[in-house]
């Protein structure tokens, strides 16, 4: 009998529901401000549309989502140093969220400055973020130590930095996102991936007047601030794929970048080179710039702007980099498409506009 009741009560646990994290839903900026301080482990913190004051700090909550109530009506923060800051958070999610007005980054994530204790497993997608800095070294979204991130379907305005500055990120996908420059807004970058960043992917995203550099492949970064601590490169396995990248002044730079993919994108009149083979960063022991594949991308230019299609700084190694089965169309000079490459192309075309194809 006893063990007929402990196989009754196995069975009815078994269709018990699991436990349910808990979800905390606010209504205002008061009730948001009183449940911050309160958030453990595993919560889902809903917040109603609405208008909320930036400046808000979130700090080792593990497994924490962050939402806005109705995906329609994204609650706004405006405002701030930051509008969101979250350090030391893993397992973050964060989504339906509109982040404006912030003097220095719109989205701030880090490990809390521990190089070895990366935060992990983060997504943040459908955030909306604009009118950062305006100007000045302040980006859209900032990371710093962060493994196993996530960036897609999120949409970037107006900033003063890059639109999405990663140092010291691995195992990254950057999908599905929009970035648009504007006006009065001093935009260096769009996404720049640096300070021992690896295995980061770029894909599916729209570049329109995106700063200097659309994306940077590579960077510039003091030696406190790598990821892992004592990384030799600036950023390694970089896959930069299907992107449309329009306007600036190149659609990518490599930057002290050491192997690289970039593969079936299309480049629409960049204002002065193409690409850019740069290495910022010499301190002993780091390789220079190379390793980089260029294959499959439609490029239409206009020669009246671009005199030198690839950029080559000192003491990189151009020689290590592949040109393959890349359309070049120059729009207003089609004889003059072939361009000059710093290792021989391989089954390129020339001439023929590869729009609507």
């Amino acid at each position: 009998m006893r063990l007929r009741s402990i196989a009754c009560l196995v069975l009815l646990l078994g269709f018990l529901p699991a436990a349910q994290a808990a979800v905390v839903l606010v209504r205002d900026a008061a009730s948001l401000k009183a449940a911050l301080p309160r958030l453990t482990a595993g919560t889902v913190l809903r917040i109603a549309p609405g208008e909320y004051a930036g400046g808000l700090m979130v700090k080792g909550v593990a497994n924490l989502t962050v939402e806005g109530a109705d995906p329609d009506q994204p609650p706004h923060f405006q405002g701030g140093s930051s509008g969101w800051h979250f350090s030391g958070c893993s397992g973050l999610k964060l989504r339906h969220l509109r982040v404006s007005g912030q003097s220095h980054n719109g989205v701030n994530l880090d490990d809390g400055g521990v190089a070895d204790r990366p935060m992990k497993a983060v997504t943040l997608e459908h955030l909306d973020i604009s009118d950062v800095g305006p100007k000045g070294n302040f980006d859209g979204i900032k990371c710093s130590g962060l493994d196993d991130l996530t960036i897609k379907n999120c949409s970037v305005a107006g900033w003063g930095g890059q639109a999405i500055d990663l140092v010291g990120c691995h195992q990254v996908v950057v999908s599905d996102c929009q970035f648009g420059g504007k006006p009065n807004y001093s935009q260096a970058g769009g996404v720049q991936c640096k300070g021992g960043s690896e295995q980061v992917t770029i894909e599916n995203c729209r570049f329109v007047n995106a700063g200097q550099r659309p994306i940077n492949a590579g960077g510039s970064t003091g030696a406190a601030y790598f990821r892992p601590a004592g990384a030799k490169y600036e950023a390694r396995k970089i896959y930069i794929r299907k992107n449309e990248i329009s306007g600036s002044l190149c659609a990518c730079a490599f930057t002290g970048v050491d192997q690289a993919e970039f593969t079936g994108n299309t480049i629409l009149f960049p204002e002065k080179w193409v690409f850019r083979i740069l290495q910022e960063t010499t301190t002993e022991g780091f390789p220079p710039c190379r390793n980089v594949r260029i294959e499959g991308n439609r490029i239409v230019f206009r020669r009246s702007q671009v005199s030198v299609e690839v950029n080559v700084g000192a003491k990189t190694a151009p020689e290590t980099f592949k040109f393959a089965k890349n359309q070049w169309f120059a729009a207003d000079r089609p004889d003059r498409s072939k361009p000059n490459l710093p290792t021989p192309e391989t089954n390129g075309t020339y001439g023929t506009d590869p729009r609507g194809k």
